[in-house]
């Protein structure tokens, strides 16, 4: 695999308020430079003493359904210019998001189980 559990982790992340932001053109909730690291295209062999570590990323992705509920809770259904997959409402961003995060999560636990076979053979 090209990745590992923290860059699937950061990704996941990093997805939904990158939707987010392009939909509603609002300031983005994270770091942009977790672009650099989590972003399509990159992978953990871009990673540097800044990129956030496994244990940093757990508490942000915890956070992360309250801070989009309290921001746009009320907000669902507003009709906003198409993005290039021509989703307009945030409630359409996070269904995309919510089913790429599924896709991410089957990578992580396939990365789970090699380790854990690695680790039943050492």
């Amino acid at each position: 695999m090209n990745n590992n559990i923290r860059w699937n982790l950061g990704h996941i992340c990093l997805d939904q308020y990158l939707w987010i932001r392009t939909l509603t053109k609002e300031e983005l909730l994270i770091p942009m430079k977790c672009n650099e690291w989590f972003g399509y295209g990159t992978s953990p062999s871009q990673f540097t003493a800044e990129t956030p570590t496994f244990s940093q990323l757990i508490p942000i992705l915890q956070q992360q359904p309250r801070i989009i509920q309290e921001k746009y809770q009320d907000r669902m259904d507003e009709e906003f210019a198409p993005t290039e997959m021509g989703m307009h409402t945030i409630e359409q961003v996070l269904i995309r998001t919510i089913f790429h995060e599924g896709l991410h999560m089957g990578a992580i636990q396939a990365l789970k189980r090699q380790l854990s076979k690695e680790q039943h053979f050492a």
